[in-house]
């Protein structure tokens, strides 16, 4: 049955030997070795691995890796695309600014300069909507709880201008709630301290300009 089976991506079985103390099938010479070894013999990567910036909080964390830390990557590129910035960047730092692409957007927009986020070499040749429509999806692909986060196949609908708005009007209740809380446990504060580890998203974004 097993020689019957003929593939060009399956190696043909050439025959097979019986002996008391064994039962061996025989095939061609396999070069690099077969699935079976890599499976067994290849070791597993347990330290975490990603470019610094685009990496999700709970995976530096755990070192587990989800759907939703992709979602995270994803968001932290838009940003770029948006800003023209790199996700980490020492540059900024030297300029008194964070060097987290992140944290440089939170505190731009806490700040109300949204037009500082758009990268320069862009001359204007673009809608402020849909920025700001980008903004939004990058926001909360990069929340800092994971099951926030919306899925790949609900952000590609976002893209779309589907359920955008929905899905960002939720998020500012929840944020509005959390800095209510934070009040409420610290009152003495005057201010919410954000970074990439904090959920903010600014209602800056969410009305006209």
């Amino acid at each position: 049955m097993i020689n019957m089976a003929v593939h060009q991506n399956l190696l043909r079985l050439k025959g097979f030997c019986m002996t008391p103390t064994e039962r061996l099938l025989v095939y061609p010479f396999m070069a690099n070795g077969s699935v079976a070894s890599w499976l067994r013999d290849t070791h597993v990567i347990t330290a975490v691995r990603g470019t610094i910036g685009h990496i999700a909080p709970e995976y530096l964390s755990t070192g587990k890796c989800t759907e939703k830390i992709d979602v995270f990557g994803y968001g932290v590129m838009l940003l770029e695309l948006i800003t023209g910035q790199r996700a980490f960047d020492l540059v900024r730092l030297a300029n008194d600014e964070d060097v987290m692409l992140l944290d440089w957007v939170k505190g731009l927009l806490r700040e109300k300069k949204l037009e500082t986020l758009v990268n320069v070499d862009l001359k204007g040749s673009y809608l402020d909507v849909e920025v700001e429509q980008l903004i939004q999806v990058a926001l909360l692909c990069t929340q800092s709880m994971p099951l926030e986060r919306p899925k790949m196949s609900e952000v590609v609908r976002m893209l779309e201008g589907n359920g955008l708005a929905e899905r960002w009007e939720e998020c500012l209740k929840k944020d509005l709630f959390m800095q209510e809380l934070n009040i409420a446990y610290n009152p003495n504060s005057d201010s919410i301290i954000a970074d990439s580890t904090y959920n903010l998203c600014p209602d800056e974004l969410s009305g006209p300009r």
